[in-house]
């Protein structure tokens, strides 16, 4: 909470949290799982979406393999997830640090105007930088659910959270459902046809509908040679293609996508009034959580990955008619799990002192955490992207991690040092600026 000298107001015009106000852990987890993020983003960065299946019938031995097999278990979903939950936590903090004078603008009103610049700012994301898997448009929009909850008990807001979950669960299962009468369809049409009967409407559509599910999920060469060449032709060009692709994104994911940002914004949420990412659970607390997040998930995200994943992209017919359900119902489950897990052991690191130099690092990368995410757009469509050095897909998929690992050794010591002379990184700064209408301070003053 804000403290009031004797020089201020008591009731003093909401502003921006202050250094001293910051809670460092999560500042530093936040780092992580920005850092993190890109691991997830480089591939729809870098090379052809259709390299995944190629990739997942090829042998286990294989480097792109191995390292398919290593993120679709372990960060996939995660980074994102425990990016959520600090969002989450994030407007909690928001929230508490601010208190209104009277007849001035509400919290509230700097609280959703924050959030409008933030949609914004996803929107400049996606058709500026030409980024088409934005996700600042989407959590500008989820965050506005929160504030009416910003009170609750910690034990609705994780439970609200888990609705969400159970939502999305269920609106998948549907979906499923709906693939599996289709395969029904198919297999009574193609039995009939087998008999030597005259199909009907019905039966013909069914065949076609079918075939044409299996048919999309196979490498199309002309569709991969338009897009590469697309993706490293002039920033016109790729502009014009990334407007449909941008807008299908955008309502597609608010459709189905809301309730996977919102259930980890609201779980975020009632772990910060817990104390777990404020650091203020026993050691051996955090020992368990790690040991039950990461025993839970990565055994969630193996079942998942080999069973589901590997099999689906084999053979659709051969999954759609082994299970009723489909594998990623484990998802959110893992992703929880994995989270959790994730944030646990960046404490207990953080608490025994190792690398303290490090967690000094991810925090100052989480702090500029709104810089660093543009900031990872920029370079890497400068450096995949035909009108800066045209690298889209040149690289195997495992080499694009040494992108990655580049990514992140500047982010680390670009943050530093930025944070040296200044208050905030160059986006929060313009952020809080827009968001108060007002010039935020930039330069650090010397104590």
């Amino acid at each position: 909470m804000e403290n009031n000298s004797s020089n201020q107001p008591l009731l003093a015009p909401p502003a921006p949290v202050s250094k001293a106000d910051r809670l460092f852990t999560i500042d530093m987890i936040r780092g992580f799982a920005l850092l993190g993020i890109l691991m997830m983003n480089i591939p729809g960065f870098g090379i052809d979406r259709s390299q995944f299946a190629s990739i997942l019938q090829g042998s286990p031995l294989n480097a792109d393999f191995k390292m398919s097999a290593f993120i679709l278990i372990y960060p996939e979903g995660t980074m994102r997830g425990l990016f959520s939950m600090l969002f989450g936590a994030g407007m909690v903090l928001f929230t508490l640090n601010k208190t209104e004078k009277p007849g001035g603008v509400t919290v509230a009103e700097y609280y959703y105007r924050r959030l409008l610049w933030l949609v914004l700012f996803g929107v400049f994301n996606a058709y500026v930088l030409l980024w088409e898997g934005d996700i600042l448009y989407f959590y500008g929009l989820a965050g506005m659910l929160l504030y009416p909850f910003r009170k609750a008990a910690p034990k609705w807001l994780i439970a609200i959270g888990f609705l969400c979950f159970f939502i999305n669960v269920y609106k998948n299962q549907l979906w499923w459902n709906e693939t599996r009468e289709k395969r029904h369809d198919y297999l009574e049409a193609k039995a009939a046809e087998k008999r030597k009967e005259k199909l009907n409407e019905k039966q013909q559509a069914a065949i076609s509908a079918w075939t044409e599910m299996e048919n999309n999920r196979k490498p199309d060469s002309a569709r991969i040679k338009e897009n590469v060449s697309k993706m490293r032709s002039g920033y016109g060009t790729i502009f014009t293609y990334f407007i449909p692709r941008n807008a299908d994104g955008e309502t597609w994911w608010m459709y189905h996508g809301i309730w996977d940002f919102a259930g980890m914004m609201f779980v975020g949420m009632g772990l910060f009034y817990l104390g777990f990412f404020s650091n203020k659970l026993a050691t051996s607390t955090y020992l368990m959580i790690l040991i039950v997040g990461y025993g839970v998930g990565l055994t969630a995200g193996y079942i998942n990955f080999y069973e589901g994943q590997v099999k689906d992209i084999a053979s659709l017919s051969a999954y759609v008619d082994a299970w009723r359900w489909p594998h990623w119902h484990l998802y959110d489950l893992r992703r929880l799990f994995v989270s959790t897990g994730h944030a646990a052991l960046l404490i207990l690191v953080y608490r025994s002192g190792l690398v303290n130099w490090l967690m000094k690092a991810l925090a100052n990368v989480g702090q500029m955490a709104f810089s660093n995410y543009l900031m990872q757009s920029i370079i890497c469509t400068w450096y995949f992207y035909g009108y800066g050095f045209g690298n889209y897909n040149h690289l195997r998929f495992y080499q694009l991690y040494y992108v990655v690992l580049a990514v992140w050794v500047f982010q680390l010591i670009f943050s530093s040092i930025w944070l040296k002379y200044f208050q905030f990184g160059p986006f929060e700064w313009l952020w809080r600026s827009l968001t108060y209408w007002k010039k935020q301070p930039m330069l650090k003053v010397a104590s």
